[in-house]
């Protein structure tokens, strides 16, 4: 006989539900514990008393994905000494899945009855990923997560940025394209340019020379054509519109400000990826990816952490599935939509690195490079999202094989399939 523990977990209470797999599907206890290191003590007690009592061939405490709160339970049960002599089996699962599995039984909802379903859920086996992450993959996710987070708040400061440059200066970003220079106007210079003290008027009113010094200077050197860029500048000042002083005043505060949190989160980053590459040496299995041309310490601690160890998932599919790198097929009697979109659901952070590792891979190799510009030209729509994605989910395929066998990346030789 098997036994199925659902827990209900919130930040105070762990709601649970003792369930047989026997014929009756007998409940052998409904109780409320405290979210503590006591409440999961005694729900461990219990645990025992039924493995004395009964013929247990199997436990699965099983539980929702709570944020915070259902990381300590988790843990709390994977890691007991006692518990893992008896077929101790955790399991953290979406909650959306759970949810609409309650869905189909029409009855009221409280915690107690929450707890019984996500027993009978775990029961009736429709979880793909059972086991909880070992430590280190915890840890390396802390960190990897902070890090997407971060990265995150900074596009959206540097696009608050780039909204706040157009009040002041909106012929800047036209004239730094048009006239074929690479400089950003998220670009150091540009940002230091920007909110300095300088007005418009006394830069575009400052001889050429002087001007394509200043911006050598500021770039420290860096730049091929600096008066080239100064004259892009200084065009883009006298076509702009001028804002009255009172306005003006505001648009520089906004621009400096967001100007400090870029460059303080830019600075988090620095440190969080320091981090992330100290600990993510400790992860053996991170040689096999790293082994990848264009994928570095960070990307590979980035998709080491959502996927733990590699057994979690039977194949590939799998870890696609869990990411959100599929597309579900749509078919009613004997007509099948070609057109579907991209999944919605999925492990997001996962999802992220995939995605961003595989852009950086197809830069370096060339059978990558050959299958992104194959999709690239598919379609006319949104060719770069679309290429990449399937690239990725091309990626996913690569990554499941290195890890599984725990070997190092060869490219591939001979003509490319296409």
């Amino acid at each position: 006989m098997k036994l199925f523990v659902g827990l209900d977990v919130s930040s105070q209470h762990l709601d649970a539900c003792f369930l047989t797999d026997d014929e009756k599907l007998t409940i052998l206890k409904e109780a409320r514990f405290e979210n503590s290191l006591l409440g999961a003590s005694q729900i461990k007690k219990v645990l025992l008393d039924y493995v004395e009592a009964y013929e247990l061939s199997k436990i699965v405490v099983g539980m929702e994905a709570t944020s915070l709160y259902s990381f300590h339970p988790a843990m709390f049960f994977k890691e007991d000494e006692d518990l893992s002599h008896f077929n101790l089996e955790v399991s953290v699962e979406q909650p959306q899945k759970i949810k609409k599995y309650r869905e189909i039984f029409e009855e009221e909802k409280n915690d107690r009855i929450d707890a019984f379903y996500i027993a009978e859920y775990f029961r009736t086996r429709r979880y793909a990923t059972p086991v909880v992450k070992e430590e280190q993959y915890l840890a390396l996710q802390h960190l990897t997560r902070t890090r997407l987070q971060i990265v995150e708040q900074l596009v959206e400061a540097k696009q608050h940025f780039i909204e706040n440059i157009y009040y002041k200066c909106n012929r800047l970003p036209i004239e730094l394209k048009s006239n074929g220079n690479d400089t950003s106007v998220l670009s150091a210079t540009l940002v230091t340019l920007m909110t300095e003290d300088y007005s418009l008027d006394q830069l575009a009113e400052m001889p050429l020379e002087d001007f394509a010094a200043l911006i050598q200077e500021m770039g420290r050197g860096r730049f091929k054509n600096p008066e080239g860029l100064a004259k892009a500048i200084a065009k883009a000042i006298r076509g702009s519109y001028r804002l009255g002083k009172v306005q003006q005043d505001s648009v520089d505060i906004v621009l400096s400000v967001i100007a400090r949190e870029i460059r303080s989160l830019e600075k988090l980053i620095k440190e969080l990826n320091k981090a992330i590459q100290d600990l993510v040496v400790t992860v053996p299995e991170y040689q096999c990816l790293t082994s990848i041309p264009g994928i570095g310490l960070v990307y590979a601690a980035g998709i080491l952490a959502e996927i733990g160890q590699i057994e979690r998932f039977d194949d590939e599919t799998k870890i696609a599935k869990y990411a959100g790198l599929y597309w579900p097929k749509k078919q009613s009697g004997n007509r099948q939509s070609k057109n579907t979109p991209l999944a919605k659901r999925g492990n997001r952070y996962l999802r992220y690195y995939l995605v961003e590792a595989t852009n950086s891979m197809r830069r370096h190799d060339a059978e990558y490079s050959a299958y992104y510009h194959k999709k690239y030209v598919e379609t006319a729509k949104h060719q770069h999202k679309r290429a990449i994605v399937l690239t990725a989910r091309k990626f996913v395929r690569l990554v499941d094989i290195l890890l599984r066998n725990h070997q190092l990346y060869v490219p591939r030789r001979g003509p490319i399939e296409k």
